[in-house]
């Protein structure tokens, strides 16, 4: 390999240009196979080099989501739930609620899809670059407490507030503690009008006092999360229980 080479890949390598090091020789050898002024080389080269940065930076993005699964809104099946607006979906999709530090409440039966949503969702807030992190709500309460315990509640709220989205996974399935309501107040109102929500719930807000058991508490916490909240209702037949009858047919059917 010829001094100048070395130089060259060391001075890439210092400037942190890894795409370009990787690729410009088989781009020369494109470029004057084909011709190709010298701008045109250098702006193809630094296109592949943003481009590589750019899928990085997503991919990691995602990562520290922590989804616990991946799912992309176009492999959602929007047929069994004519209710769901596929288009309001996939406006919503475009990011703007973000911008705005809204929320969105999905809420309907289990096994709808509303996780699936969400995590769409969220993808694609990754995909536009944001900081995103995925809980299921009765992990979270377990992860406050234990940060309340050990006196870093403030770190661990300051830390949330770094992202651009918090999705808050399956709220309603298991009642809170009086101490793990008053956590999952404290940390909504801490991330209100300043970090985007999703909520999943299987619950009406009606019943939200069930699982929070402080009435005064869940009103307040209701007054946060729908202010300038998008609330998109999942109303069908849950997803689950149609595999099961199309496994097992219709004789397979609960009575109720």
């Amino acid at each position: 390999m010829s001094v100048k080479r070395l130089l060259l890949d060391s001075y890439l390598k210092e400037l942190r240009l890894h795409t370009f090091g990787q690729y410009y020789e088989a781009f020369a050898e494109d470029a004057n196979h084909n011709k190709q002024p010298y701008p045109d080389y250098l702006l193809a080269l630094a296109e592949q080099e943003v481009a590589d940065r750019e899928r990085k930076r997503v991919q990691q993005r995602i990562r520290a989501a922590k989804f616990p699964m991946r799912k992309e809104l176009h492999d959602f099946n929007f047929s069994p739930l004519p209710s769901l607006n596929p288009a309001r979906i996939f406006d919503l999709a475009r990011g703007e609620y973000l911008e705005k530090r809204e929320a969105i409440i999905l809420v309907g039966n289990p096994g709808l899809g509303k996780t699936h949503v969400a995590i769409g969702l969220a993808l694609a807030a990754c995909q536009q670059f944001h900081r995103v992190r995925f809980y299921n709500v009765a992990a979270l309460v377990n992860e406050l407490i234990t940060a309340q315990q050990e006196h870093l509640l403030d770190k661990f709220i300051n830390t949330a507030l770094r992202h651009k989205l918090i999705v808050l996974d399956e709220l309603g399935f298991i009642p809170f503690s009086t101490l793990g309501a008053h956590l999952i107040f404290q940390f909504c109102s801490a991330l209100h009008e300043r970090v985007s929500m999703i909520v999943t719930t299987n619950l009406k807000f009606a019943d939200w006092n069930q699982i929070f058991g402080d009435e005064k508490l869940t009103l307040a916490l209701l007054d946060r999360l729908t202010f300038k909240a998008h609330i998109i209702e999942f109303v069908g037949e849950s997803y689950r229980f149609r595999q099961r009858l199309q496994q097992d047919g219709p004789a397979s059917a609960p009575d109720d």
